[in-house]
């Protein structure tokens, strides 16, 4: 009988954590799916321009580094992930309610300050419930995320047909969201005693100044995550905020054939939920390799055969094929690295996880702006291929570097 009852708390626990990962996708795809409307919304023609306002998201993500860090360690993640995901819905909401530039710049921040605060307690969260169970299930947390997504991305597909604005389907998001967060709450794990437990120190490692040795000196894995994770996190700016933008004025589809971000996101959640199973089969370091060679084929059959033919029908699956290898190869990077991280690394999960969105969310600085710019100067399809250049980075960097070396007998 105990057994059966642990059995079922478990099974609460996971799915109290799946379900918000669940939240966080249908957010973020209810804002992917709907950025072309927005951005006529404002009427902003130049896509620099339309870079640099979208580049106040990963400013909010990169400002809540070390308040996410702190937060986590000091409040536990069961507490922020409530605090997060809400944020990030009434954020949502408020972008399609505002009608200030200036206040959708300030709403767009605050979604990006979300954002990196889910990111950070939601993994915290599911590092916790993978050590309970005592296997690999990351990846089925971040599938949960994809699926959100995917049926996100499928309702925002239909408002779009419909006509439904913005702030209807945004309204709409926000109160399933903080449905969700509500009905799993009392299932999520305190956890802020654990951040300190993993690491055999002396008495005096509790104390504030030993946690800033962490970050001052952090592991090399966690530097070589954290630049793995960086290019993934270019590859995903320019699939989310860009998919629809590319469908619509480098291809010029009317709205019933934009379905890049849709072919994307299916693909994506697939990956994600075969994932355990491609650990199981090939390692987490050959997943990666195969991730990176996906992503870097699937840009350069968009960018250099996206316009080759005059057939819309060709067009369409030409790049539904590209943009579902990314989806393919993008699916894994950032669960497996989130994975690696609570197997291998030392440092306590809430700062680990900091120190490894300090460096990864660079890609996310970086991407808006690169994109933009390169855009202006030449066209989507040459920013396009710059990205792909970085799927052949990733593979790269878990072909040579020691961090992503499996060790016998795990997986």
């Amino acid at each position: 009988m105990e057994k059966e009852e642990i059995k079922q708390s478990k099974g609460r626990m996971r799915a109290a954590v799946w379900g918000c990962f669940l939240a966080q996708g249908l957010c973020f795809s209810s804002w992917a799916s709907r950025i072309p409307d927005v951005k006529a919304t404002f009427a902003i023609e130049d896509v620099f321009y339309w870079g640099l306002v979208l580049f106040l998201i990963p400013v909010g993500k990169f400002v809540a580094i070390p308040l996410a860090g702190y937060l986590v360690s000091r409040l536990g993640s069961r507490t922020m992930v409530q605090a997060s995901v809400v944020g990030y819905a009434l954020s949502l909401f408020a972008i399609g309610a505002v009608s200030s530039i200036y206040a959708l710049g300030a709403c767009l921040f605050s979604f990006g300050v979300f954002w990196n605060l889910c990111d950070i307690s939601l993994n915290t969260q599911g590092i916790v419930i993978e050590r309970i169970y005592g296997r690999t299930i990351m990846a089925s947390f971040h599938a949960g995320w994809s699926l959100a997504a995917c049926l996100g991305a499928l309702l925002g597909f239909v408002m779009i047909l419909y006509n439904v604005t913005p702030f209807v389907h945004f309204l709409l998001s926000a109160l399933i969201i903080i449905g969700i967060v509500w009905l799993g709450r009392n299932y999520l794990q305190e956890d802020r005693q654990q951040q300190y437990a993993q690491v055999e120190q002396p008495k005096p490692s509790r104390e504030p100044s030993a946690l800033w040795q962490f970050i001052r000196k952090p592991e090399l894995l966690l530097i070589q995550f954290g630049v793995v994770g960086l290019f993934g996190l270019v590859v995903e700016s320019a699939m989310f905020d860009w998919s629809g933008l590319y469908f619509e004025s480098v291809l010029q589809m009317p709205k019933s054939l934009q379905i890049g971000f849709l072919v994307f996101m299916v693909m994506m959640t697939a990956g994600r939920f075969l994932a355990n199973w491609a650990y199981r089969q090939l390692g987490k370091q050959h997943v990666l390799q195969l991730a990176g060679a996906f992503i870097f084929v699937g840009f350069f059959t968009t960018a250099l055969l996206g316009n080759a033919f005059e057939s819309l029908a060709l067009k369409v699956m030409v790049n539904s094929l590209g943009f579902m290898l990314v989806g393919l190869g993008i699916s894994c990077v950032v669960p497996t690295i989130y994975s690696l991280v609570g197997a291998k690394s030392h440092t306590p999960v809430g700062i680990a996880l900091s120190i490894l969105s300090s460096i990864s969310f660079i890609g996310s600085l970086v991407a808006p702006l690169l994109i933009g710019a390169v855009s202006k100067a030449f066209d989507m399809s040459q920013a396009y291929l710059v990205v792909g250049v970085l799927g052949l980075c990733i593979f790269l960097m878990t072909t040579f570097c020691q961090a992503f070396r499996e060790e016998k007998g795990k997986g």
